[in-house]
């Protein structure tokens, strides 16, 4: 018997015993001190959008490290992804903000968000392997909040260097007219 075959048996054996087993679970061995926080209150835009916010501290990172957060009503499987950011494992404590709009659209009111610091770096030869920091699941409240549109922001920016403007040119008259003042008092 040709050794091909048995090999190639061998492969397909083992390529279906990796395919069938189940997935191993990202490594839970979070470092002492390493952790992740939730804002109790998030803020829903007009448009959709969904921001959270929190902090976290992490170290002894390898590969490339991010925030992911997801968010969800209390009483409902259904959770959303919520952005994510990349992550700075230095053992400092940072804030993070993610934001995304959810595929339904979401009211205010009582939420639930789970929050993860997520390493992948290669492991043991294979590549980019999950590594868990540190995880929280908290409810929060989501909040309603005003976004101005680019336009209005652009409108106020103008607005307001018109008035700096008008202010100059006020004090500079000003400055003047007391300079003036000054020199008929000596004269």
């Amino acid at each position: 018997m040709s050794v091909r075959p048995v090999l190639g048996t061998l492969g397909v054996a083992a390529a279906t015993l990796l395919l069938a087993a189940p997935a191993a679970p990202a490594t839970a061995a979070t470092a002492a001190g390493e952790t992740v926080t939730v804002d109790h209150t998030a803020r829903l835009a007009a448009d959709g959008t969904v921001t959270l916010t929190g902090t976290y501290r992490c170290s002894g990172a390898t590969g490339a490290v991010f925030v992911g957060s997801t968010l969800g009503r209390t009483a409902s499987s259904t959770r959303y992804g919520i952005g994510g950011s990349r992550a700075l494992c230095d053992g400092q404590e940072h804030r993070w903000t993610n934001s995304g709009k959810p595929a339904s659209a979401l009211e205010p009111g009582a939420a639930h968000v789970e929050a993860t610091v997520m390493e992948l770096a290669p492991q043991d030869g294979l590549p980019l392997m999950p590594r868990l920091h540190a995880t929280v699941q908290q409810d929060i409240t989501l909040t309603e909040t005003e976004t101005e549109t680019e336009t209005e922001t652009v409108a106020k920016v103008k607005t307001k260097t018109k008035d700096e403007a008008k202010t100059k040119t006020k004090t500079k008259d000003e400055t003047k007219t007391k300079t003036k003042d000054e020199t008929k008092t000596k004269s």
